[in-house]
C-alpha cells in the first residue's frame, strides 16, 4: 500500500504561486507514476498533471500548461506540484495520487489510478 500527504496549499493573490508536495511512504515509490488532480467547488475533480515513475515523462491539462510544473525526487519519496501565474479559476482541493505500473493510457482519468492522498486547498484570490 502506499499512503499519501499532501502539503503547502493556502490563499495566494492571482498571479501569484505555490509549490504543493506530497509525500509517499513505502519503498516502492520509484514504481508509481505520479498525478495531480484539482476538485473546485461544485465541479468534478480533475486532472493536472502526471508524471512517469522515472521523472521523464510529464502530462498537463491544457489549463495549466506553462504555468505549473510537476516534479519528483524519488530519493524523498515526494512529488511536486509548482503552480505559477495563478489564477482565480485554480481554486481548488488540490489531491494527489499515485498509479502503479498497470497504466491503460487514460492517464487523465481517476480511475487510473491506486492510491489517493487527502488533498490541500488553494485559494486563488482575484
Amino acid at each position: 500500500q502506499v499512503q499519501l500527504v499532501e502539503s503547502g496549499g493556502g490563499q495566494v493573490e492571482a498571479g501569484g504561486s505555490l509549490r504543493l508536495s506530497c509525500a509517499a511512504s513505502g519503498r516502492t515509490f520509484s514504481s508509481y507514476a505520479m498525478g495531480w488532480f484539482r476538485q473546485a467547488p461544485g465541479k468534478e475533480r480533475a486532472f493536472v498533471a502526471r508524471i512517469s515513475s522515472s521523472g521523464i515523462r510529464t502530462y498537463y491539462a491544457d489549463s495549466v500548461k506553462g504555468r505549473f510544473t510537476i516534479s519528483r525526487d524519488n530519493a524523498k519519496n515526494t512529488v511536486y506540484l509548482e503552480m505559477n501565474t495563478l489564477k482565480p479559476e485554480d481554486t481548488a482541493v488540490y489531491v494527489c495520487a499515485a498509479d502503479y505500473p498497470s497504466y491503460s493510457g487514460r492517464y487523465y482519468s481517476t480511475n487510473e489510478y491506486d492510491y489517493w492522498g487527502q488533498g490541500t486547498q488553494v485559494i486563488v484570490s482575484s
